[in-house]
C-alpha cells in the first residue's frame, strides 16, 4: 500500500508550496490518473512521491517504509518511473534499454537470467514495442521511445509505477491502448499505477480513481463522484470553456454571438470542441 501522510510538495522560497498536507492511501491494484491545469503541480507531486525531490513536510510511505529513507537499489525495486524527458542512449538497441529495467535485480556483473530475458520479451509485447527490439533506441520516434520506456518500467516489475505525461507523444489510438494496458496491468498484477495526464476525457473513461490538483489542494475520488460534486468543473472551467458532466467532455462557451443572418437566430449555447 502507498500512503501519503501529511505530504507537502513544492519548493523552498518564492516558488512555494504546490500541494499541501496530503493524507491518503492507495491499495494494491489501484490505477489512478492525476489531473490538473498546467502548472498545478502534478509533476512536482509525482517527483516527491518517487523520492526524486524532497518533501517540504510529511512523507510518502510504501509498504511501511518511507520512500525518502530507501537505498537507491531498494527504491529502484519498489518504484519505476517514466517521464516525458527525452532519453538518449547512444549505441543501445531498444531491447538493451528494456533490459536495463532488470538491473536492480541482477548481480554486480549485470548478467540476465533466462527469467529476466523472458520478462523483457513479455514487457515489450505488452507495450507494443517488440518490433523495435533490434533497432537503435536513438533512431526511434518520440512515440516509439515512449513505448520502449514503458516496456522498461513493466520489466522492472516494481511495486508502484509512476508515469508523468507519458502519453504526450502518442496519437489518440496509442494513448487509449497504453492507458488501457496500464489499467489492466494494475488490476492483474496487484501493482499500483499512478499516471499524470492532460487528457482529461480519456482519464475519466479509464481511471478507477482521479487525483485533482487545484490551488494547492489534492482532491481524490471516483470520476463519477468528482463530476457530480462539481470538482472537475471547478478545476477546469474558464470564461471560454465549460465541462459538461452529462456529455463528460468540454464545450466552448461563446459569450459573444456571431453576427447572424436574417434567417438564423443567434445562440449562446455551448458547442463541442472536437478532441480537446
Amino acid at each position: 500500500m502507498l500512503e501519503l501522510t501529511g505530504l507537502t510538495a513544492g519548493y523552498p522560497g518564492a516558488r512555494g508550496i504546490v500541494v499541501e498536507a496530503v493524507t491518503l492511501s492507495l491499495l494494491s491494484g489501484s490505477f489512478v490518473c492525476v489531473i490538473g491545469r498546467n502548472g498545478a503541480g502534478k509533476s512536482t507531486l509525482m517527483r516527491t512521491i518517487c523520492g526524486l525531490q524532497a518533501a517540504l513536510s510529511g512523507a510518502a510511505i510504501l509498504a511501511d517504509r518511507p520512500v525518502a529513507e530507501m537505498s537507491a537499489q531498494d527504491r529502484a525495486r519498489a518504484i519505476s518511473v517514466v517521464t516525458t524527458d527525452r532519453v538518449s542512449s547512444p549505441g543501445l538497441l531498444a531491447r538493451d534499454v528494456v533490459e536495463l529495467g532488470r538491473q536492480p535485480y541482477t548481480g554486480w556483473r549485470g548478467g540476465l537470467s533466462a527469467q529476466d530475458r523472458a520478462m523483457v520479451v513479455d514487457a515489450m509485447r505488452q507495450a507494443g514495442a517488440e518490433q523495435f527490439a533490434p533497432k537503435a533506441f536513438d533512431s526511434l520516434s518520440d512515440g516509439e521511445r515512449q513505448r520502449v520506456m514503458i516496456a522498461r518500467a513493466l520489466a522492472q516489475s516494481s511495486t508502484i509505477m509512476v508515469l508523468d505525461e507519458i502519453t504526450a507523444f502518442l496519437d489518440l489510438p496509442g494513448r487509449i491502448e497504453i492507458m488501457a494496458l496500464l489499467r489492466r496491468y494494475a488490476e492483474s498484477s496487484g501493482k499500483i499505477v499512478l499516471l499524470s495526464s492532460h487528457d482529461l476525457e480519456l482519464s475519466l473513461e479509464l481511471a478507477r480513481d482521479l487525483w485533482i490538483i487545484d490551488d494547492g489542494v489534492l482532491i481524490s475520488g471516483a470520476p463519477d463522484q468528482l463530476i457530480a460534486d462539481g470538482s472537475i468543473a471547478k478545476a477546469f472551467d474558464s470564461a471560454d470553456v465549460v465541462f459538461d458532466g452529462e456529455k463528460r467532455r468540454f464545450l466552448l462557451r461563446e459569450s459573444e454571438p456571431r453576427q447572424a443572418s436574417s434567417h438564423i437566430q443567434p445562440s449562446s449555447a455551448p458547442r463541442v470542441i472536437p478532441n480537446l
